[in-house]
């Protein structure tokens, strides 16, 4: 039996990993486009910024210490250009064939440069690669550019803002849509806009921006761009191979991972999965859900009948020293899944205040006719991930807002209050209920 894994990153690796520890006699293949497999993608802002001095450290395995350490084989720089299901085969560019029993597609998204005229130019950049955090980070050093203007406020747009800030570049932050890292909240927007501003970083929400020019972005003068606007599923391999795509624009696949076609999963940044809240189909290329996905693909690749869930679409990410974290669905998100949403926002001390207590504010949202809880955000400078993975659990077991207000939670004054700001957020929402 022959399991062929397309993609040699999150999700790939991870199917891999999970289908041999469930069958050593499994012929296991990985095939990668690229040079490098298994790099934290998330730690790239955190090399431009200089927090992480080399790139080395962001890879996780060579290909090298994989095949070694798992019993995988692993090629690098072949490119799968087409499958063949009905022969169990895939295609590479050098038009070599390879035979398949089992397949994973894990094949990734890519930035989404939506059609922006006057690319490419030498200083501008995305940062989705090694090498695209290798080439704006020697830019830096070598041009030392003094304006930069970012565009797009999803989550990289939002960690590239502090990178280049950190770095001493003064910041203009454009987002086409008006949302903060793609969500669609008015209480996000409003607060982190109001932080920007204190920070000198100047946001400019409902701009789109249809070219780059050499020293110009929709007219605000810059030395350097980043382009974070975005990502798309790479779901063209699936499609020509007859692999359905969901709403989402990735592929469609069921919760054991599987595709339409049989014995052919996809896991990762191309697929799509079930979102807790709506129970309707998602996509939120992030590398905690890839793993996640990829174990589950891999599993049953190798025989086990195991099931992915879904997500709540529950993220964090740092801005200028404030953590922005939410989980499930906004006030207006949810409204337009059909929920009659009642929404509260609160801000409370994140510790006693004679222990030097700062502000958090927390918004949360449920639904009228069943107080169940349907998400919310929280920001403040500490404690915000427990916060949220709190809400996340919460949301994972249909809690009620009454049932949350309730939860028996750790307190200490080095840790938090007596009455946490979550428990503070939800007696809020009870009432408004």
């Amino acid at each position: 039996m022959t399991l062929v894994v397309i993609g040699g990153v999150a999700a790939g690796l991870s199917a891999a990993s999970r289908a041999r520890r469930i069958d050593p006699s499994l012929e296991i293949l990985v095939l990668e486009k690229g040079a490098e497999i298994s790099w934290a993608a998330c730690g790239l802002p955190y090399y431009v910024e200089g927090r992480v001095r080399a790139l080395e450290e962001l890879v996780v395995f060579t290909p090298e210490r994989f095949e070694r350490e798992r019993h995988i084989r692993v090629r690098t720089r072949a490119e799968v250009v087409a499958i063949a299901h009905p022969r169990r085969e895939v295609v590479l560019a050098t038009g070599e064939r390879l035979r398949y029993d089992r397949l994973v597609i894990a094949t990734g998204a890519r930035p989404r440069l939506n059609g922006i005229a006057g690319l490419p130019q030498p200083n501008a950049f995305t940062l989705h690669t090694l090498d695209d955090a290798r080439r704006l980070r020697e830019f830096l050093t070598a041009r030392r550019p003094r304006r930069a203007v970012v565009v797009g406020a999803g989550y990289i747009g939002l960690e590239a803002v502090e990178a280049l800030r950190t770095q001493g570049l003064s910041v203009t932050l454009l987002d086409a849509g008006g949302r903060i890292a793609g969500r669609d909240d008015n209480f996000l927007v409003r607060r982190v806009g109001a932080h920007l501003e204190r920070f000198r970083v100047q946001y400019v929400a409902h701009q789109e921006v249809r070219a780059v020019e050499p020293d110009c972005v929709a007219g605000f003068p810059c030395d350097l761009v980043v382009l974070a606007t975005g990502l798309k599923p790479n779901v063209e391999l699936a499609e020509e191979a007859g692999i359905e795509i969901g709403p989402t624009g990735a592929i469609r696949a069921s919760e054991r991972m599987e595709t339409n076609l049989a014995g052919v999963y996809a896991a990762g940044d191309c697929a799509e999965t079930t979102h807790l809240v709506t129970g309707g189909p998602v996509w939120q290329p992030l590398g905690t859900t890839a793993n996640k996905m990829g174990r589950v693909a891999g599993a049953n690749a190798a025989g086990r009948r195991e099931r992915f869930p879904g997500i709540a679409g529950t993220a964090i990410v740092r801005l200028c020293g404030l953590a922005i974290g939410f989980t499930g669905l906004s006030a207006a998100g949810a409204r337009a899944a059909g929920f009659d949403a009642v929404s509260a926002t609160i801000t409370a001390l994140d510790h006693p205040r004679y222990f030097g207590g700062r502000p958090t504010e927390i918004e949360l949202v449920a639904d009228r006719r069943t107080g169940r809880l349907l998400g919310g955000a929280v920001l403040g400078e500490d404690g915000v991930a427990g916060r949220v993975n709190v809400l996340a659990a919460a949301l994972s077991r249909s809690m009620t807002v009454d049932e949350l207000e309730y939860l028996d939670l750790a307190y200490a004054p080095p840790f938090a209050p007596v009455w946490d700001p979550l428990l503070v957020a939800a007696r809020q929402l009870a009432r408004e209920l």
